[in-house]
């Protein structure tokens, strides 16, 4: 068992939520119990989730999408009454960290997708150095021995924008929705990039620039950072703890 406060200062301490310039709040989103047994975690705080924390008899989730984001509609009404209703009548603590989960060196999303697909990063790049490049295995030098090794070890069909055929030596990461940081990632010297998303420009991008381009899952990219944040608090304080996965087509 552990006190609310004592979870949320060592969220803090581990993750610099100050340090990011983020897209909505970071931290406590939503004040239920004091005292913390149980802690789910969880990529996105949504209905199906927090149904689900219930029924596992959770006192706090921790999240990487939270409830709340800047120039969201401001009431509280139809699905977002429906997620506070929930989270409010079984008195459940919520935690959301956004960037700052994305950006951790260890616990962050990039991290552990980097970990959990089998290579490491070496260098950063992109708005607040949330990119991340590195040298991709020999066994994974060409795009499609690359992409059959992501669809397998995350579960999912990738999207794939064909570069100029060139070997695959320098590969450049954001997870999630970050096909915005294409450019900088070619800057940077990727010879392909891999993030959760394609968006109709990057398809003209990789045949332009030769670098090619992966969309892996927005979901699918970002379900490690939450479980090695959450295990870790958890291993700490005490807490029970469970990583329930809400399948997501995105």
């Amino acid at each position: 068992m552990a006190q609310r406060t004592e979870l949320e200062r060592l969220l803090a301490a581990t993750l610099e939520p100050s340090r990011f310039k983020d897209y909505g709040p970071n931290g406590l989103q939503v004040e239920g119990k004091a005292q913390i047994r149980h802690l789910v975690c969880g990529v996105t705080a949504s209905l199906a989730l927090i149904d689900a924390a219930i029924e596992a008899g959770a006192d706090a989730i921790l999240v990487h999408h939270g409830l709340f984001w800047r120039g969201q509609d401001g009431r509280v009404v139809g699905w977002m009454k429906q997620r506070l209703s929930r989270l409010l009548a079984h008195d459940i603590n919520l935690f959301a960290y956004h960037l700052p989960l994305d950006a951790h060196p260890e616990l962050g999303n990039n991290a552990q997708l980097a970990r959990h697909l089998g290579w490491a990063s070496d260098g950063h790049f992109g708005e607040q150095d949330l990119g991340a490049i590195g040298e991709l295995p020999t066994a994974l030098a060409d795009l499609p021995s690359l992409s059959h090794h992501i669809e397998q070890r995350l579960g999912r069909a990738t999207v794939q924008a064909v570069g100029d055929g060139r070997p695959l030596r320098r590969v450049a990461w954001c997870t999630g929705g970050a096909q915005g940081y294409f450019e900088a990632a070619i800057a940077a010297g990727a010879d392909v990039f891999i993030t959760g998303e394609i968006s109709e420009p990057q398809a003209h991008y990789a045949a332009e620039t030769g670098v090619a381009f992966i969309a892996a899952g927005h979901h699918a990219t970002e379900r490690y950072g939450v479980q090695a944040l959450g295990q870790q608090v958890a291993e700490k304080l005490g807490l029970q703890y469970q990583f329930i996965d809400i399948p997501n087509p995105a």
